[in-house]
């Protein structure tokens, strides 16, 4: 008879292992859970791997069960082939939260989710998700296949979920945390769209000005004896002749800057003193800084109130910060609270966080409710970055368009300044 070598949790929550002799997987499932455990690893022994050690099968099981599902397809990014669009993730994780609140088991929840959606990566995904927990996987070990879908604070939430037997509970917050943060992202991608479209539409309009309009100007005043030219047309001339001439300069140099800063951010020291920068830039460094603030108070907060040991999730959220003053900040504060000390002490330490959130967190960890307080600091910050985004494109529309009419005004003016010339010594 196979044997089944297996991980499970008891009913105190410390993991265990062992082995059962049953026929099938499933009935290795059903002899677990009739001890009273909650299996979250189950491998078939097979008879090459008897003399190996206990834990040979488990290991190897999940770098084959990798070759399958979305890692094996082809997937690029860049031109959304093969990826799952953050909506749909969102969407599938509140569909899951009300199917299993509503008493539907966890296979039988997939397998609803997998008959309503179209062919695509997130179906094959949903497929495999419940192959494997029907096999006795666990959710958690199944969706850490799929990084690209499913990043580590959603895997470990959903572990946190399992391990407390609040799996339900775990995806509601994870819905509303994906809902929340899609909904920033949206507000600040809409705010940033119509002063995009006014820098394109303007960069367009002085290509064809410098490229075309110029060079005619300069055509006619070369048949005309209009004398020394002005210093600001000369200027003009010369910067028009360099743009059409010596266009690949231009395009050479913006590269160069470009992959000379991706460059320098791919290096913790130089990026620290970059994004340290961004963070003193008015307006946009402050906006910079409320944003990496709410999601990091957020992610916090979402984890510990999903069960995730404080020191897991201050490396998860440290690990979704994109700024690296605020990643920088909360490596000491997790090496403080390894120390036994509390957080709000290290944040205030660090003066990257504004003194309203650590005095926030601290009054979160004096009452034993931090995860509550950090929910509040992050709606909060919410509300704040709505205010601030829409305060800064009201500036930014304004001053774009008042840009855009003093440089177009600045190269008529050169343009007509030779003829103004010519038409008065006409005149004369």
């Amino acid at each position: 008879m196979p044997k089944f070598e297996y991980k499970a949790i008891d009913p105190n929550g410390r993991e265990i292992s062992g082995v059962v002799d049953v026929g099938t997987t499933q009935e290795a499932v059903s002899k677990i859970k009739n001890k009273g455990f909650y299996p979250t690893q189950i491998n078939e022994v097979k008879k090459e791997q008897a003399q190996k050690s206990p834990g040979a099968a488990a290991a190897a099981a999940p770098a084959a069960q990798k070759k399958s599902g979305l890692n094996a397809e082809l997937c690029i990014p860049f031109l959304g082939i093969g990826t799952v669009k953050n909506v749909d993730a969102a969407i599938f994780t509140r569909q899951l939260a009300t199917l299993i609140e509503a008493g539907l088991p966890l296979v039988r929840s997939l397998n609803v989710l997998y008959d309503q959606l179209k062919s695509g990566p997130l179906k094959s995904i949903i497929s495999n998700l419940s192959k494997d927990v029907s096999s006795g996987g666990t959710l958690s070990e199944s969706l850490a296949k799929y990084p690209r879908v499913f990043n580590h604070l959603y895997v470990n939430m959903i572990k946190a979920g399992e391990a407390g037997g609040i799996l339900e509970l775990v995806l509601e917050r994870l819905a509303e945390f994906q809902e929340k943060n899609m909904a920033l992202t949206q507000k600040v991608k809409s705010a940033l769209t119509y002063p995009a479209l006014v820098v394109v539409f303007s960069a367009g309009v002085l290509l064809f000005l410098t490229t075309y309009i110029i060079p005619k100007f300069m055509g006619i005043f070369e048949n005309m004896d209009v004398g020394e030219m002005p210093g600001i047309t000369k200027f003009v001339m010369i910067m028009s002749s360099l743009i059409r001439d010596k266009w690949y300069i231009g395009v050479g140099l913006m590269v160069l800057a470009i992959v000379a800063l991706k460059v320098l951010n791919s290096f913790k020291n130089s990026k620290f003193f970059i994004d340290k920068f961004k963070l003193r830039i008015p307006v946009a460094g402050d906006l910079t800084k409320k944003i990496e603030v709410s999601r990091f108070s957020r992610t916090l907060g979402t984890l510990i109130s999903s069960g995730v040991p404080i020191l897991q999730a201050l490396r998860i959220t440290r690990g979704i910060m994109s700024n690296e003053v605020m990643r920088r900040a909360l490596k000491r504060v997790h090496d403080s609270i390894r120390e036994g000390e509390s957080i709000a002490g290290p944040l205030k330490a660090s003066g990257a966080f504004p003194p309203m959130v650590v005095n926030m967190i601290d009054v979160g960890e004096e009452t034993g409710s931090l995860d509550t307080m950090l929910n509040k600091v992050a709606d909060i910050y919410d509300t704040d970055v709505d205010a601030t985004v829409d305060a800064l494109t009201s500036i930014i529309e304004p001053f774009l368009i008042v840009s855009m009419g003093v440089i177009v005004g600045f190269l008529v003016i050169s343009m007509f300044l030779p003829l103004f010339k010519l038409m008065a010594s006409l005149s004369a």
